[in-house]
């Protein structure tokens, strides 16, 4: 799949693309985050829509590169379900429940698609791994994430995520 590429030659920004919808496709806010760690390295980044009318976010998208410590939830929490919940100010407890692989087409590829199911009925989420070991996870608020939302992931501009 052409969207699984490493990038080279943007020391400022991310060293790989992030898989997002285009923010002109969203029919509301988009905000990017980036965490770096100490020596400056991109340890992930983090893509929020939110709906017009400041209905909250509908959506997270994280990118995380290998050795991301967002990667390790220990609870099995994905990092993205967390900072979902505390961006609509829900403090309810949440917790892990299970884990399904699923197929899904995209075109002639295939994508193993993994399920995360939370004590929270209205977060959906699912991760995938990319071929080249970025971890994108998406947690959707109220709303199930349907196998077409993959076919609507590419690429965002590395300029969106350069450090000034």
């Amino acid at each position: 799949m052409s969207f699984l590429r490493r990038r080279s030659g943007s020391p400022a920004g991310p060293d790989f693309d992030v898989l997002a919808m285009d923010p002109g496709d969203w029919p509301g806010h988009f905000g990017a985050m980036m965490m770096t760690g100490a020596d400056g390295s991109c340890q992930g980044i983090f893509l929020r829509y939110d709906l017009f009318g400041g209905r909250g976010p509908a959506m997270f998208i994280g990118n995380l590169p290998e050795g991301s410590p967002a990667r390790d939830a220990e609870d099995g929490v994905p990092f993205e379900v967390r900072q979902l919940l505390a961006a609509l100010e829900n403090e309810e407890p949440v917790e892990f429940v299970s884990a399904e692989d699923f197929p899904v087409m995209l075109g002639d590829d295939l994508l193993i698609v993994k399920k995360v199911k939370v004590s929270e009925e209205r977060v959906f989420c699912a991760q995938f791994g990319r071929s080249d070991g970025v971890q994108v996870t998406i947690a959707s608020w109220d709303r199930p994430i349907a196998d077409d939302l993959y076919q609507l992931l590419k690429p965002l501009p590395a300029d969106m995520f350069q450090q000034g």
